[in-house]
C-alpha cells in the first residue's frame, strides 16, 4: 500500500470533501499514486488528516464514479489504469479553433480524453466553468478571457498543470503559455506587405469594442503603421456594404464582417485586390479560396494545438509567443 501522506489542510474556500478530492486528483494524476496502485484506506486517510471517515468515503465515492478509482472487495481502494483526462476551454467554436483542437488531439495518446467547453467571452461562465473543473483534471488548457492579465480564478488550478493559449500575459513567471503578439507583430506583417498596401489611400479597420472580441492593441499597431506610411486610418465598428469604397484596404477581423465586404466588392462589381483591398485576422481553409483568395494576418493554429499537446504529454514547461505570418494572396 501507498503509505504517502495525505496533507489535512483544508482548501480556503472549499469543503473537506472537494479538498480531499481535489488533492487525490491531482496525486493520481502526477504519479504519487501509480496506476495499480492501492490507496490508503478510509481509516487511514481519516487518521491522516483529522477529516471523518464519511468525509473520506464521501471523497472516494466521487473519485469512484469519475472512473479514476476502483474498489475490490476485502482489499481495498485502487488506481484505476489511468485515462488522462483533460480539460479544455476556449473562446468560441470558429474555423480556425478547430484546426487548433483537431492539431492537439492528433497529437495526445489514444486513451486521453479531452472535455472542451467554450465561454463565449462571457466572464461568469468563465469563473464558473473553470470552478468546477479545478482539481478533476490531470491537465488544463484554457484560452483566457483578456489579453491584458490572467482571470483571477485561474489561481485554483496548479500552474504546473495549466497551460493558457492565444490571449493572456506572461506577468506571472510560474505560468505556462502559447500566446500571439497583437501588437508589434501585426505592424510587422504590415510592413511585410508595404508593397501592395501602398497603393490604397486608406486602411480602414473594422473593430468594436463590444461585437469584436480582439485585443484593442491591434488598433495601435495598424495606426502606427499608417502613420508611418502616411495613410489614412479609419476606425469603424462593423462593416456596411455602403460604405465600400474603391481604393480602400479593409482590415476585417469578424468572419460576419467579411462577409459583408466580400459581397459588397461583388455587388458593385470591384475586383478584391486591385479596386479594393481586403485582409483578414486568422487564416482558415476557407480564406484560401474565398474571393480567389483572402489575404490574412495569422498565427499557424496547428502549430499551436500540436504545442499544446506536447506540453500536456510532457509537462515540460513552455512559455512562448507563436509568430504571426502575413500571408499574401488575390485580395490584396
Amino acid at each position: 500500500m501507498n503509505r504517502t501522506k495525505i496533507p489535512a489542510k483544508q482548501e480556503d474556500g472549499s469543503t473537506k470533501i472537494r479538498t480531499l478530492v481535489n488533492y487525490l486528483t491531482e496525486a493520481m494524476g502526477s504519479g504519487t499514486f501509480a496506476e495499480g496502485g492501492q490507496l490508503p484506506s478510509l481509516n487511514e486517510v481519516s487518521r491522516q488528516t483529522g477529516f471523518s471517515r464519511d468525509t473520506v468515503a464521501k471523497a472516494y465515492a466521487i473519485l469512484k464514479a469519475r472512473d479514476l478509482i476502483e474498489s475490490v472487495p476485502a482489499k481495498g481502494f485502487f488506481v484505476k489504469g489511468q485515462t488522462r483526462r483533460i480539460f479544455m476551454l476556449l473562446d468560441d467554436f470558429s474555423s480556425f479553433k478547430e484546426q487548433l483542437y483537431q492539431a492537439f488531439r492528433e497529437n495526445l495518446p489514444d486513451l486521453w480524453t479531452v472535455d472542451l467547453l467554450f465561454h463565449h467571452y462571457n466572464e461568469e461562465i468563465f469563473d464558473q466553468l473553470v470552478r468546477n473543473a479545478a482539481g478533476r483534471y490531470n491537465m488544463y488548457v484554457v484560452m483566457n478571457i483578456s489579453n491584458r492579465k490572467l482571470h483571477p480564478v485561474l489561481k485554483e488550478i496548479d500552474p504546473a498543470r495549466l497551460l493558457i493559449l492565444d490571449m493572456g500575459s506572461g506577468e506571472r513567471p510560474e505560468t505556462n503559455y502559447l500566446l500571439q503578439d497583437f501588437d508589434e507583430a501585426v505592424e510587422i506583417c504590415l510592413e511585410g506587405g508595404i508593397d501592395r498596401i501602398k497603393k490604397y489611400r486608406q486602411v480602414i479597420l473594422v473593430w468594436s469594442a463590444r461585437k469584436t472580441p480582439h485585443p484593442p492593441e491591434t488598433i495601435s499597431a495598424v495606426r502606427r503603421f499608417c502613420r508611418m506610411h502616411d495613410l489614412g486610418f479609419k476606425l469603424i465598428p462593423e462593416a456596411d456594404e455602403k460604405m465600400i469604397q474603391p481604393g480602400h484596404l479593409y482590415f476585417v477581423i469578424r468572419e460576419s464582417d467579411l462577409v459583408k465586404v466580400v459581397k459588397a466588392c461583388q455587388d458593385r462589381q470591384l475586383v478584391p485586390g486591385q479596386d479594393v483591398g481586403i485582409l483578414a485576422y486568422n487564416d482558415t481553409p476557407m480564406k484560401e479560396i474565398a474571393g480567389n483568395g483572402i489575404t490574412v494576418i495569422s498565427v499557424d493554429f496547428r502549430e499551436m494545438g500540436k504545442k499544446a499537446a506536447g506540453f500536456v504529454t510532457t509537462r515540460q514547461r513552455i512559455r512562448e509567443f507563436l509568430p504571426s505570418s502575413l500571408l499574401i494572396r488575390q485580395s490584396l
